[in-house]
């Protein structure tokens, strides 16, 4: 009862809801998933971006030479995109479930 208050839900909301797991009110409260969503967005934009830039060398072209074992740059620079883009996607959802979470505790 005490979490339900905390996110702005009355105890008949809570009933309504009897039928999923205890946590789903309070996900639901955070629009995590809304929050995941965007964070999977705004990951895969940055990260695609970033690829783009190196891979395109629109910056222009690194001054130094490297060797890249078993497979070329733009295997290694796929790589590092995905883990790039996961990072920002959990960076994203977690300010902005931060953000709903602070603004459902002052609506409270």
């Amino acid at each position: 009862m005490i979490a339900l208050v905390a996110v702005g839900m009355s105890k008949s909301d809570a009933d309504a809801d009897a039928d999923g797991p205890p946590t789903a009110a309070l996900l639901e409260a955070l629009a995590v998933k809304r929050n995941t969503l965007v964070g999977v967005g705004v990951g895969i934009g940055v990260a695609a971006l970033a690829y783009a830039v190196r891979i395109f060398e629109l910056l222009g072209p690194v001054g130094f030479e490297r060797t890249y074992p078993i497979v070329g740059p733009e295997a290694w620079f796929l790589l590092l995109a995905i883990v790039f883009a996961s990072a920002t996607a959990l960076g994203v959802v977690v300010v902005l479930t931060a953000i709903r979470a602070v603004q459902l505790s002052r609506n409270v």
